[in-house]
């Protein structure tokens, strides 16, 4: 009888790979196989927003600058200066009656280059970087590393760089010292065991064959840009070329239930909110996926989420359906309802010191929901309010997905933001739901395919709401 009480009254702590049936762990797998096939493609968010323009595009996606009118089912995009995308599916719903959103970001913590990069010391040559997003810097150092980008002439002519994806091509490294001379560096603390000015690329050693000349082998490295891409060493101040871990996303472990990928944060939730958006069918309240850029320094700048670029994307929607007055737009905000489609902090029983065991998300358990973010004294955090939550619950579990409800570690040991609290300050409700991921914003992050796969259905179940 207790053993039945318990079972009724207490929550299901068993994996989902224990509920579900052969026919649906095809199905985990099946998405889980073109999400890494994606990632692999997509590891800039020049590259996502690319191939994210490309799938729309090959579902009946078309952009809303093409559009005189629109009137429901209409399926529209708009791409902003190539880093950030937003797209819409129009409801049968009046629009003044609230969207539902479903928002991530596409960048990841990285390696930048300087404007100047190009040095040469003692006979190598070298691209200094300076990092982008929160990283353990020593993380980055002696793996395998290629470079994707764009360099863009004073002419308007742009140049797609991506070196050392191909198993042709050369890759490069950072290099770290040798233990037996590190004696002074291994007595430092961890986050000062490598500085910032230290991650510089090793790009090559050959000198140009010329004795007249000086800093030879930053001539020949210029010499090879230069027969390969035309450009000269000014060109490099006007380029955006990122290091990313050349690291290819495979599936982990003997039972290949899990993946290994870089930029994972939030790539897994781009991708598979933008792959349930390719899904839809006869949405209700007009459907709205934000694909954002520079969520890891602060959601600030033009591709941002706090620029006014997506207030311009749902005026153009606005007007294009010929309903727009005064304070529409804020209206329909105040009235939207929003799932912050980003990753949560896996428990890890190697550290679980930093976390609260009873609130943490569980690689296998499903989707996780973040009801609350910030740090500490849950400071810069978006606080999802309780009919909210009961909300987002009930379509969960109405559709059978399986989820979690968690926060990011124990209370006093650090914490994290999102894009949540930007679109909540417009007046919607907002939570977080994303997949948990093991080795957050390391070059090699780990998450579950049922999470993978939950994450799917999650958006697919709220947009069809």
């Amino acid at each position: 009888m207790s053993e039945e009480l318990k079972e009724k009254l207490f929550k299901n702590k068993k994996t989902g790979w224990e509920e579900i049936s052969e026919e649906e762990k095809s199905e985990v797998f099946e998405v889980s196989e073109k999400y890494m096939e994606f990632l692999n493609k997509s590891k800039t968010e020049r590259e996502f927003i690319k191939n994210a323009k490309k799938l729309a595009d090959e579902n009946g996606f078309k952009d809303i600058m093409e559009y005189e009118t629109l009137k429901p089912g209409d399926k529209i995009y708009f791409i902003n200066r190539e880093k950030s995308m937003y797209l819409g599916i129009i409801g049968e719903e009046s629009i003044e009656k609230g969207m539902h959103i479903i928002g991530s970001h596409v960048d990841s913590p990285r390696l930048d280059l300087k404007p100047n990069p190009l040095c040469e010391n003692t006979g190598l040559a070298y691209l200094k970087t300076h990092y982008y997003g929160g990283i353990k810097k020593y993380q980055w150092t002696t793996i395998p590393l290629s470079m994707h980008g764009v360099i863009v002439k004073t002419n308007g002519e742009k140049i797609e760089i991506n070196i050392g994806e191909d198993e042709s091509d050369p890759i490069f490294t950072i290099t770290d010292l040798l233990p037996h001379l590190a004696q002074d560096q291994m007595e430092k603390k961890l986050k000062n065991s490598i500085d910032g000015e230290d991650l510089q690329l090793l790009v090559g050693s050959i000198p140009y064959n010329d004795e007249k000349v000086s800093e030879k082998v930053k001539l020949n490295i210029l010499d090879i840009l230069n027969k390969k891409y035309g450009i000269t060493e000014e060109d490099l101040t006007s380029a955006e070329i990122e290091l990313v871990p050349e690291f290819k996303a495979r599936s982990l472990g003997f039972d290949s239930s899990m993946i290994a990928a870089y930029g994972q944060d939030d790539k897994v939730c781009a991708y598979t909110s933008l792959a349930a958006m390719m899904e839809l069918k006869n949405v209700k309240n007009t459907a709205i996926c934000i694909l954002s850029d520079k969520e890891e320094i602060g959601s600030i700048g033009n591709t941002g989420m706090e620029s006014h670029m997506f207030d311009f994307f749902i005026s153009e929607i606005l007007n294009k359906l010929g309903v727009n007055k005064p304070n529409l737009l804020d209206k329909v905000f105040c009235f939207s309802k929003m799932l912050s489609s980003d990753v949560d902090a896996g428990f890890d029983p190697i550290y679980a010191s930093v976390s609260d065991k009873e609130n943490a998300g569980f690689l296998g358990k499903g989707i996780s929901l973040n009801k609350y973010t910030g740090s500490r004294g849950k400071s810069g955090a978006s606080d999802a309010n309780a009919e909210y939550v009961a909300w987002v619950r009930n379509v969960l579990e109405k559709n059978n997905i399986r989820y979690q409800v968690a926060e990011l570690g124990k209370v006093d040991v650090g914490g994290g933001g999102t894009i949540a609290y930007i679109i909540a300050n417009k007046g919607a409700d907002v939570i977080d739901c994303g997949v948990p991921v093991l080795s957050m914003h390391a070059p090699y992050e780990v998450t579950s395919k049922f999470d993978v796969y939950s994450a799917y259905k999650a958006y697919l179940a709220f947009w069809e709401e």
